[in-house]
């Protein structure tokens, strides 16, 4: 038969019968799978939805990635005394220490970080993140007294100079405000910080908060240990405190169901960027 004036295939012409020469192939392995026209494709076992999302705690391993952890791997929640938690503390350094107590309110952070500066005696001195608030006459300018606690009711810009400050200036010493809660006022310069001061604990709601400024808080702290009571003994403890300092049982009820449970579902959400989270603290 001559060929000779047969019409020649174009590319695409020739590109499209490639293409139906391997969909036959491939649906002859799908009626035929012991056919020797093709290879299967290669087993490749897809993540469950479970799988693909890392927890947290959880390490990053997809090296394209890098190794961000999601918080740290053995943070999770310990029972542990106070002499323990003096021996983890003492074991920080070398040089100054920035010791963070975070957790919601009523977690009892300050009754910790006073415990802790008393056991640990003149290298230590305690110094609070509530210092940082906004004074009263500045909150009713900004009509934010009702959400007192919130962070926007603090001057996080001025915690984080303290807190590098205390980090870098070692040979002079320091001074802190403190907050009085018999006036609900900061007092400025009422704590000295002296360069034998070795261990600073400071506490507050706000130490690991991804936003603003508090963001810089995590990485000037030596570490930061997270306080995760049961819930309702944390709502307790707030309630009493609040009648403590002259609220009635129903505007204590109120502020510790209202804005302060607000303020503790934000703060709970960051524990597991803790070094350390403490369910409780052992006699």
């Amino acid at each position: 038969m001559d060929n000779t004036n047969r019409p020649r295939r174009s590319p695409a012409a020739k590109g499209n019968g490639q293409r139906h020469l391997r969909r036959r192939r491939r649906m002859a392995w799908r009626i035929h799978p012991g056919s020797s026209q093709t290879r299967p494709r290669p087993n490749r076992s897809r993540a469950t939805a479970n799988d693909r999302i890392r927890k947290p705690g959880s390490r990053n391993t997809n090296p394209t990635r890098g190794g961000k952890s999601m918080g740290r791997p053995n943070a999770q929640p310990v029972a542990i005394s106070l002499p323990d938690l003096v021996v983890r503390a003492q074991a920080q350094g070398p040089g100054r220490v920035l010791l963070g107590i975070c957790g919601a309110p009523g977690a009892g952070k300050s009754t910790l970080a006073e415990n802790l500066v008393k056991t640990l005696g003149d290298e230590s001195v305690y110094v609070g993140m509530d210092g940082f608030h906004l004074a009263q006459v500045e909150l009713e300018r900004l009509n934010r007294t009702a959400r007192k606690g919130a962070p926007d009711t603090f001057d996080a810009a001025g915690y984080v100079n303290l807190l590098t400050r205390l980090k870098n200036q070692t040979e002079t010493t320091v001074y802190a405000p403190e907050f009085r809660r018999e006036i609900e006022e900061p007092i400025a310069g009422a704590v000295p910080i002296h360069p034998e001061h070795r261990i600073v604990v400071t506490e507050g709601n706000y130490l690991l908060l991804a936003t603003g400024p508090w963001r810089e808080i995590k990485h000037l702290l030596t570490e930061t240990w997270f306080l995760a009571p049961d819930e309702t003994v944390r709502q307790e403890r707030l309630l009493a405190r609040h009648q403590a300092f002259g609220r009635t049982l129903e505007e204590a009820r109120e502020r510790t169901l209202g804005s302060d449970e607000r303020n503790a579902v934000m703060i709970n959400a960051t524990c597991p960027s803790a070094d350390l989270v403490i369910s409780e603290i052992l006699d």
